[in-house]
């Protein structure tokens, strides 16, 4: 039986370890906390969001992006001390503006077929995890903001997905709870919620049923390869250990970087600091005044979710600050304030804080597949989508993982490999 190793016990690595058992691998997966899901996988803002398929390589980010540099709690913050990792990111960045239409239709598409593989999984494992098929509704205060929605619309329905503009009378009957004036909005009906933590830790439950050894706490010193096999060192207090293996697949969100240098790759993932509150519905005229139906507001780049009875997430924004990983209140303000004045009947005094980084590519599309190396594979960078796309990436990188090591697997229809 082959021998391959996952490093990160993320929703990346805990999907990938789940769909490389399935086909037959003896897998082991090496994560640095005690638990899974412990980083970025753990408070994000919920969305399973087909209709947020949109890239952000778009001359309006650049204009945005400088607009707002100076200002502290701005949607999108850039930190203007250079550094050569940030530049040579942002330099990329542009140079994908080009295929901002291709790569929106294509992450539309793979959001689409990931949902299907997702509630598949959670169903046949049994897995709760605050699933609420409700829809998304995206909000729009001005014109030019919900024009160019139209125009994404337009994209996002080449890539399969339905998605209908809806009056600010209708808003509110979709969702009656939420309070201010728009000028209009987009509904999608398809698009859905959960807990990221929850489902990852009922995932990482399922894959040790499955045989998958799970290796919790340990520190990846060093990952090398000889071109047909892969060693991962470790370390610990009785000494490094190293362990050799068939094939290695990282999946280490913003570390996978670094990882892929030793491997002789170069994986160009920067990490995008992301902020949330979990607003705690402590009380009846709470629960009653927080939404239902998840939300996308545009002009604060915000997202909300309700997790079960008596848990409210609102989570967004994008900080280029490098690995820095401290929860700033400057920061966390904003989205406090964006209850407040959005659902005005919700008790904003038991707020959890957290802040995450979005291991995100230039283009902003994930790197699945092969490295330089044969037994060498990449299932990372998938940035602000990772809950959404996690499912269809994990089969795809399984299915590469199968032909390359001689386990050949079915490739499902409408799927394709990400260089």
């Amino acid at each position: 039986m082959k021998t391959i190793a996952v490093i990160g016990g993320g929703i990346t690595g805990v999907t990938t370890a789940y769909a490389l058992a399935k086909r037959g691998f003896s897998v082991t997966l090496l994560e640095k906390h005690r638990y899974a899901a412990m980083e970025t996988s753990f408070a994000n803002g919920g969305q399973l969001s087909a209709s947020n398929a949109e890239v952000w390589n778009h001359w309006s980010t650049i204009v945005k992006g400088l607009k707002w540099m100076l200002k502290s709690d701005a949607p999108l913050l850039v930190n203007p001390k250079p550094s050569w990792h940030k530049l040579s990111w942002f330099a990329e960045f542009i140079g994908s503006i080009p295929h901002y239409r291709q790569n929106t239709i294509e992450t539309a598409r793979l959001a689409i077929a990931a949902r299907e593989h997702l509630f598949a999984w959670a169903e046949a494992e049994g897995i709760d995890f605050d699933l609420k098929k409700k829809g998304i509704l995206h909000i729009y205060r001005d014109k030019a903001g919900f024009e160019h929605a139209g125009q994404v619309s337009r994209l996002l329905a080449e890539g399969g997905l339905p998605r209908r503009s809806v009056t600010p009378e209708e808003m509110r009957a979709i969702e009656p709870t939420l309070a201010g004036t728009y000028y209009g909005g987009y509904f999608t009906e398809c698009d859905s919620t959960g807990d990221i933590h929850k489902f990852t830790h009922g995932l990482a439950m399922a894959i040790e049923r499955l045989g998958v050894r799970c290796l919790y706490g340990v520190d990846v010193q060093a990952v090398a390869t000889d071109g047909k096999r892969a060693s991962v060192t470790l370390g610990g207090v009785a000494g490094d250990e190293r362990l050799e293996f068939d094939g290695l697949v990282v999946c280490a969100g913003t570390a996978s970087r670094a990882l892929a240098a030793q491997l002789g790759d170069r994986v160009n993932i920067y990490p995008v600091k992301g902020y949330s509150i979990t607003v705690n519905l402590t009380d009846e005229v709470s629960r009653a005044s927080a939404p239902i139906v998840s939300l996308l507001d545009d002009e604060t780049k915000l997202v909300s979710s309700r997790l079960g009875d008596d848990r409210f997430r609102v989570a967004g924004t994008a900080e280029f600050n490098g690995y820095n990983r401290d929860i700033r209140a400057d920061r966390i303000r904003p989205l406090v304030d964006w209850v407040n004045q959005c659902f005005p009947g919700v008790n904003t005094r038991s707020v959890v804080p957290w802040a995450g980084l979005r291991p995100m590519m230039p283009n902003m599309m994930p790197k699945v597949g092969r490295g330089s190396a044969p037994c060498v594979f990449y299932n990372t960078g998938h940035g602000h989508l990772g809950w959404t796309l996690s499912a269809i990436t994990a089969d795809m990188i399984g299915d590469v993982v199968a032909q390359s090591l001689g386990r050949p697997a079915p490739v499902a229809s409408g799927q394709a490999a990400i260089a």
